[in-house]
């Protein structure tokens, strides 16, 4: 009888891999001691279902020495949550942002993706994949994308918010801790399986998400061996409207005047806009055109750059695999190895049915062409409605083939020498590998339209496009716009002062490669104080490279002849007045113009015919071409203690880190078409901290914490070299790697009462005094200006066209200050079925005042919020849990925050708006072995909703991706 109840506890460990688990490992003693002595050291708890979990959980957060918040596996898997960044969001401080509604990265106490580091298994790493434009594009920095992994793959999360000398630096939010399940943690067989069924309400699809898990230990729990993995799938569609960003009247040479109206630009006919060959022609001289003209033309009036109606078709398959091998020779000694493998393959198809005019300059045909027809601004000089005349309208597609591979394998030795001397030596490669093979944007155009309209009177967040054509007439408005051919003299690459249909083709990639090796050694002076030290090398390497066209405009001539079926369909879409529109066939234009030869297909070098590829003496891809090498080597010393101090239990640690960063940047200039340059640059950082807790009673905690911490620079911002991109947005961007990194003082306090079983309410309060800041300081300029020579433009710009010119520079920070309320309770109190119900609540508040620059050559600075920080979020998770019937309700608030500051093109800022999510999970166990599952993700479809500007908050983005449904069953054997 007593070894079938142990096999049902067994078994209920285990699931906790796939979040079906009903008992939490709890361990009391030193990690060290949980690992490497006997079995009969390892204390477990028999406990069963949410509350044991929890439970478990906020033991772990109470043991501690440090500030720290536990999530446990059966946390995760019994939230209705697709991957880390969405169960990490639980946790008090922890906001996420998404890409196409799936979590990606996370933000912790108002400090984001730059600024958390993450291990994995104790090994730090590094996980990057591209996203939408919208929401950052690849990933060539230090963020991790938690989106590569599922949740099932991890038995434990753990969040440390203060510092410790034994931590590894690079992190001023917070050292994020992942553990993947080992099969010492279990005893004998075990295996669970689990199956779900995802359907998404957008795009109407049903996708397959299984996991399973395998252990077992040999040769008298001496020899153990797990293995587990993860598959899923999703399709999602994105719908909505964008813009890009806004602009006011008077950018990109402003609008075309009446007749009447001094001409502008010079160029202009007095009946045209631009020159007479365009065939523009200028509005007649009215009252009211010119009310409008000088409406449109306040330089305190804005309207969108790029209005569009986007359609975002995104298919995504995951595949995560773990493996974990433990031996103990002997007593007190144990070697663990563990691998983790994830690859995600995904493609992305982008559709957008767009004006281009409004952003662009009269050498490529745009705002200086276009006449305003009608224009009314709201009071803070938003558009409400516009008419125009002019217009270059175009439908564009991009589709995207990205795949990121993940491969981290770690061996870990522990040994003890005897019962005051131990040791633990651990060495891993975190290898994240990200590439973009097929990055191709296709167009059609049509030039110069009358009568689009712009209304945003019903909906700010959604304006009503009018067409003057109809946008899914097949062979109407919308076409193939080539540079035509010349049968003598040069070809030229371009029409003057028009923007022609394109082809864009960019394949790119990154790879970040982490070599770590730690040696720690600790030595127990006492029952009240052990001392720990330790050294440790880390290699970091990333690598980026990008591909472009060689023909830099990306124009193409006409079609080839008897091209037939360039043009297909969106369909469905259903927003404003639009429920689809011509959008070109890839396929058959890839097919057409043999876009992937890598050659010249017509015409000369450089040309409308050449497809021929090229990087590093590419301007436009220059820049995203650089490698980065970091060489950390530290050491540190650190004091454990427990005391009693007028009988009050007093325990924490004290101790210092000292690192030397060695860096080697190599980066490519314009010079010679692509000039290497490699710069070195090291810095020393001693980073002392101290934390300490005290039992004021059983159940009171008061927490302490005070550190020096840093967080080496953006990877993007160490190169020293530069790319210029003279199609689409005109950008100009540098870096610079002589940058200090981001420095800081922090102090934490935590206030806890654990004031019954599972119940426990607590109060943080944090500061971080941030001495050294990095901006990327954003400046428009004509091209003239910048110093750079006119000779890296295309044939057809003058150097008079405005460039987003972006570097990056050290300021002198702010403070950031804040605080956590946390509380958790299972109703206990309640009678009969009642007390079966309990909830998680948590609530942060955060301030900053941060010194931006505005230029590099002014001393005057804006005080503003850090970028990425919510000043408010919160977390609120009721739940039902019999035991056998389960169910819970979960909500994420996150407030507003700052993505870009100042902002660009005449805006202050760029941010994101508020989001709510609600998640639901029920789950009814059959019996011990089978459980059933039903759960609802993003209930409120909410929005991925982006603004610029402080003061109108005017859409930027404004997309939403569907709500998902998952049933499924778990089954453990």
């Amino acid at each position: 009888m007593k070894q079938r109840s142990q096999r049902v506890v067994l078994r209920k460990l285990t699931a906790c891999l796939l979040g079906t688990a009903s008992v939490s490992i709890l361990s009391v003693g030193p990690a060290f001691a949980q690992n490497a002595d006997a079995p009969q050291q390892i204390q477990t708890v028999q406990v069963s279902g949410l509350r044991a979990s929890l439970e478990s959980a906020l033991n772990a957060k109470r043991q501690d020495n440090g500030i720290v918040d536990v999530i446990k596996a059966e946390d995760m898997g019994k939230f209705p949550d697709t991957n880390l960044a969405e169960s990490l969001q639980r946790v008090p401080g922890v906001v996420i942002d998404r890409d196409a509604g799936e979590g990606r990265n996370i933000t912790v106490r108002g400090l984001g993706q730059d600024f958390t580091r993450v291990r994995i298994n104790g090994i730090e790493g590094l996980a990057t994949t591209g996203g939408t434009d919208s929401s950052g594009g690849t990933n060539r920095g230090r963020g991790f994308d938690f989106n590569v992994f599922a949740s099932e793959l991890f038995s434990s999360l753990t969040v440390r918010k203060s510092s410790s000398a034994d931590v590894d630096e690079g992190s001023l939010g917070a050292t994020v801790d992942l553990q993947t399940l080992r099969p010492f943690d279990l005893k004998g067989f075990n295996a669970t399986i689990a199956a779900k069924g995802k359907y998404n309400d957008g795009s109407e699809k049903v996708d397959p998400r299984v996991a399973f898990m395998l252990s077992n230990t040999f040769m008298d729990r001496t020899l153990g061996v797990l293995v587990s993995g993860a598959f899923s799938k999703r399709r999602v569609l994105e719908d909505g409207f964008s813009t890009v960003r806004w602009d006011n009247g008077p950018s990109s040479g402003g609008w075309c005047a009446p007749q009447g109206v001094a001409a502008n630009p010079a160029n202009s006919t007095a009946t045209t806009c631009g020159p007479a060959a365009q065939g523009v022609p200028r509005l007649p001289a009215s009252q009211a055109a010119t009310d409008a003209y000088n409406a449109a033309s306040n330089p305190n009036n804005f309207h969108p750059r790029l209005p569009r109606y986007g359609r975002l078709t995104h298919d995504q398959d995951r595949l995560g695999l773990t493996a974990s091998v433990q031996w103990r020779p002997q007593r007190g000694t144990l070697l663990t190895f563990d691998m983790l493998y994830s690859k995600l393959d995904a493609t992305r198809q982008e559709d957008f049915l767009e004006a281009i005019s409004f952003s662009r300059s009269a050498s490529q045909g745009g705002k200086p062409q276009t006449s305003v027809v009608e224009a009314q601004y709201a009071p803070n000089g938003a558009l409400l409605y516009g008419k125009y005349n002019g217009v270059d309208v175009r439908a564009e597609s991009r589709y995207d083939e990205l795949n990121t591979t993940f491969t981290q394998p770690t061996l870990t030795l522990e040994h003890k020498f005897n019962d005051s001397w131990s040791m633990s030596a651990k060495v891993g490669r975190a290898n994240s590998k990200f590439r973009n093979p097929v990055q191709t944007t296709v167009t059609l155009d049509a030039l110069n339209v009358n009568g689009y309209t712009l209304d945003f009177r019903q909906d700010a967040r959604a304006a009503i496009i009018g067409y003057p054509f109809d946008p899914m007439a097949a062979n109407g408005a919308l076409g193939i716009v080539g540079v035509p051919r010349v049968a003598s003299g040069a070809q030229p690459t371009t029409v003057p002062n028009t923007t022609t249909s394109e082809i864009r083709i960019r394949p790119q990639g990154a790879t970040n490669v982490n070599d770590v090796g730690q040696f720690d050694l600790a030595w127990e002076a006492s029952d009240k104080l052990t001392f720990k030290g330790g050294i440790n090398r880390k290699k970091y390497e990333s690598d980026t490279y990008e591909f472009r066209r060689v023909n830099q405009n990306d124009t193409i001539f006409a079609p080839p002849a008897g091209s037939a079926g360039l043009s297909t369909t969106v369909t469905g879409f259903g927003q404003g007045n639009v429920s689809g529109w011509v959008i070109p066939n890839l396929s058959a234009i890839a097919a057409a113009y043999d876009i992937y030869c890598n050659c010249i297909k017509a015409g000369p070098a450089g040309g409308p015919g050449d497809f021929t590829l090229s990087s590093i003496t590419n301007g436009n891809a220059r820049g995203n071409n650089r490698t980065v090498t970091e060489r950390d080597d530290g050491f540190y010393l650190m004091g454990e203690f427990k005391v009693d101090l007028w009988d009050i239990p007093v325990r924490g640690n004290f101790g210092v880190r000292h690192v030397k960063t060695e860096l080697e940047a190599i980066g490519y200039q314009a010079a010679g078409g692509g000039t290497a340059v490699q710069v070195n640059h090291d810095y020393k950082d001693t980073l002392p901290s101290f934390n300490i807790a005290a039992n004021l009673t059983r159940d009171f905690i008061v927490r302490f914490g005070a550190a020096k911490v840093m967080t080496r620079p953006q990877l993007g911002f160490l190169s020293p070299g530069g790319t210029i991109s003279t199609t689409g947005t005109l950008t100009i961007n540098t870096g610079n790697p002589l940058l200090k990194p981001f420095r800081a003082k922090t102090f934490d306090s935590s206030f806890e009462y654990y004031f019954g079983k599972n119940a426990f309410v607590g109060l943080g309060l944090f500061q971080k005094n941030i001495d050294t800041y990095i901006q990327s300081l954003r400046n428009n300029m004509p091209f003239r200006e910048t110093g750079l020579p006119l000779s890296l433009l295309p044939a057809n710009f003058t150097g008079e066209e405005v460039f987003q010119v972006t570097a990056p520079i050290n300021t002198d920070g702010g403070k950031l200050k804040g605080f956590e309320i946390n509380y958790q309770q299972p109703f206990t109190f309640l009678p009969g079925w009642g007390r079966n119900f309990g909830t998680v609540l948590n609530y942060t508040k955060v301030s900053s005042k941060i010194e931006y620059a505005v230029s590099a050559t002014s001393s005057e600075r804006i005080v503003d919020d850090l970028l990425n920080l919510s000043p408010k979020s919160w977390n609120a998770t009721f739940y039902y849990d019999d035991g056998k019937f389960s169910a819970r309700v979960s909500g994420a608030k996150r407030s507003s925050f700052l993505t870009r500051v100042p902002g660009q093109n005449n805006n202050d800022v760029e941010g994101k708006n508020e989001t709510f999510n609600v998640d639901l999970s029920l789950s009814y166990k059959w019996n011990e072995r089978l459980e059933f599952t039903l759960e609802g993700i993003n209930l409120t479809n909410e929005p991925s909703d982006q603004f610029i500007s402080r003061a109108r908050n005017s859409v930027v983005v404004n997309n939403v991706t569907g709500r998902e449904y998952l049933a499924g069953l778990r089954y453990k054997f």
